[in-house]
């Protein structure tokens, strides 16, 4: 240890790379040691120490930027700092833990993009006898409208969860995902259509937007992607939605046109 240790075996010493020592000297965390008569930095106890302490502190999370101030505080301000480094970890912690909860839950697909309410509509779906294409579709309209549309979600599952406390609704409901297959000119496409009309009309509050929804000034496109979401893959939906609408709109409701 005369000698003192290369720049390698410091490296090794303190249990970090060549590189890293390198990095820490241009920096200014680590000051560069004298050389030898030989050109050769060499490296000392008290090098050693310094390299060893920055290395620790940067191996706890404390960013390399703040660690030549925290080795030359006074001990209580050392105690402060490590608190707010410790803080600041735990905040990262809790971020790093919401982005593998979210990652657990993309085995599910969009409902990661979902709150749980939205969710629980979902399972409903599937309990109450719909298909996996119908409950995707839905699965995919509500991702679109809480994108798109974020200050009606709210009450558009307010409204979805109504009308599935409704068997009357549900079986309508279950008529119209069968129409996918039906021709558009299948007579009872009106029919359907009439019924469902009915059923929303019977209770109008649940069909009001919310105040302000209609401010901008792309809310028809906005709502037409989200409602006709898929209809280009099934004629007879398309027509069957537009019925719908065509109903309401004659009935008062507001129904934006596209």
């Amino acid at each position: 240890m005369t000698d003192g240790l290369t720049i390698g075996q410091a490296a090794a010493f303190a249990g970090v790379t060549v590189k890293t020592v390198r990095h820490y000297h241009r920096l200014g965390l680590v000051a560069e040691p004298g050389r030898d008569g030989s050109g050769y930095r060499r490296y000392r106890s008290a090098d050693l120490l310094r390299l060893v302490q920055v290395r620790t502190l940067a191996s706890a999370g404390v960013p390399l930027a703040e660690t030549v101030e925290l080795l030359a505080a006074d001990p209580e301000k050392f105690a402060a700092a490590l608190d707010d480094v410790r803080s600041r970890l735990t905040e990262r912690i809790e971020d790093l833990s919401a982005r593998r909860d979210t990652l657990h839950r993309l085995t599910d697909g969009d409902r990661a993009l979902l709150p749980d309410r939205a969710c629980a509509a979902l399972d409903r779906l599937t309990d109450l006898g719909f298909g996996p294409d119908y409950v995707a579709t839905q699965r995919e309209a509500l991702v679109l409208a809480r994108a798109l549309i974020p200050e009606v979600f709210d009450s558009f599952l307010t409204r979805l969860h109504h009308s599935l406390d409704d068997p009357e609704y549900v079986e309508l409901t279950k008529r119209g995902a069968d129409a996918a297959s039906w021709d558009p000119d299948d007579p009872r496409i009106e029919e359907l259509a009439s019924l469902l009309t009915g059923k929303l009309l019977a209770d109008r509050a649940l069909l009001t937007m919310p105040t302000g929804s209609r401010g901008r000034s792309d809310t028809a496109s906005r709502y037409g992607l989200v409602n006709h979401h898929r209809e280009d893959r099934a004629p007879a939906i398309a027509r069957l939605n537009a019925l719908v609408e065509a109903n309401l709109r004659a009935a008062g409701i507001d129904i934006p046109y596209q």
